[in-house]
């Protein structure tokens, strides 16, 4: 049976299971970045749980983190309400098609409304297909008028995050 339970960072196999969820989410194929070190990965869990708005939930199989979901509350000027944006969903590969992820969206949307969000957003790579099929499942679907999803690095390499 899957369990999502929403991340207790005083619990330290809940640390654990971000840094290692997250670095499995990196080195997939739809990840396709560089691990994050051991001082990375402190930095990031910190991070997460100094975050007012942060949220993380934890899927488990069997005792197992298997799944992880990262998200942002942020607030819409458009509807004067909160709305929370989707970061990460990721659930290791030998774990997939178990409906986990799944369960990790219906939990986050089951949060959403719980603190009276407008929307729930997120990005999907073109090439994610699966992913695609997930979130339109779930009634998501391209904003009424198309968006880009533009960025500007304000590091360039890996060793610019270390150091910051």
């Amino acid at each position: 049976m899957i369990e999502i339970t929403g991340c207790n960072y005083l619990n330290p196999a809940h640390r654990e299971a971000i840094a290692l969820l997250i670095n499995a989410y990196i080195d997939d194929e739809m990840g396709g970045g560089n691990l994050l070190s051991q001082k990375e990965q402190q930095r990031m869990i910190e991070d997460l749980s100094s975050h007012p708005k942060a949220i993380v939930l934890l899927a488990r199989d069997a005792g197992i983190f298997v799944g992880i979901l990262t998200a942002f509350e942020n607030f819409s000027t458009f509807t004067a309400q909160p709305m929370i944006n989707i970061h990460d969903v990721f659930v290791l590969k030998d774990c997939r098609g178990k409906s986990i992820g799944r369960q990790l969206m219906n939990a986050i949307i089951a949060e959403a409304e719980k603190r009276k969000c407008s929307r729930v957003t997120l990005e999907v790579r073109k090439d994610n297909i699966k992913a695609q099929n997930l979130y339109q499942s779930l009634g998501f679907g391209e904003a009424e008028h198309g968006m880009f999803y533009w960025r500007k690095c304000l590091t360039n390499t890996v060793e610019d995050v270390k150091n910051l």
